[in-house]
């Protein structure tokens, strides 16, 4: 913020720092921002499920197994760096948000992998749509317009996240013991409860009673 700026908040303001007063951030002084997508069963696709602050990478992924896989449903989980993930405009008028992307005017010969994710619905996650290959970002949108824009206009991609394949971070597939639970702990859930049978079984006595 320039000393020429008045900020937004007035205590800042009310302090009246002068260019002496300003310090420079050290290097690292704030921790990275990573995004976590979790598969949740064999088969289904990976999922947005939220953020986790860390380090680097390897850190990332042990705060994000420990935060969304530890009472959830998990067999695999990717993190990549926010900075990493390219959002197209959201469209909240309705309409497709493929609608938005034409053809690029270059095409670039080098191709990269990337990852497609949709929005289908405001305040849900984006879900892991497929892959494309592409040489640019504005060339992968357009990719992903042609391959695998769902074209189902009573329910239109809102947004679409792109994340280069070599962007991930992910487990291994000889980590599967990572996302086993104990069987003996099912206490800690609430369906071990059985709710929704008591419920039913106490309005079936009143009724008969």
């Amino acid at each position: 913020m320039k000393l020429t700026d008045r900020s937004l908040d007035p205590r800042i303001n009310r302090l009246q720092l002068s260019e002496t007063d300003i310090i420079e951030k050290d290097q690292l002084d704030q921790l990275e921002t990573y995004e976590v997508f979790i598969q949740t069963k064999e088969g289904r696709p990976l999922q947005h499920e939220g953020i986790v602050h860390a380090y680097d990478e390897e850190i990332a992924f042990v705060f994000a197994k420990e935060q969304f896989s530890r009472r959830a449903t998990c067999v695999g989980m990717i993190i990549v760096r926010s900075d990493n993930v390219e959002a197209s405009e959201m469209n909240d008028d309705g309409r497709n948000v493929y609608d938005l992307f034409q053809e690029p005017s270059v095409i670039e010969n080098e191709k990269s992998t990337y990852e497609v994710f949709h929005l289908l619905k405001r305040g849900k996650q984006h879900i892991h749509a497929g892959s494309v290959q592409a040489g640019s970002s504005e060339e992968a949108f357009y990719e992903a317009k042609l391959n695998l824009d769902p074209g189902n206009p009573a329910r239109p991609v809102l947004n679409i996240w792109l994340i280069k394949t070599d962007d991930i971070f992910s487990s291994d597939e000889e980590d599967v013991e990572l996302w086993l639970t104990t069987p003996g702990k099912t206490f800690r859930e609430a369906m071990d409860y059985k709710g929704a049978d008591k419920i039913k079984k106490y309005k079936e006595s009143k009724e008969n009673g």
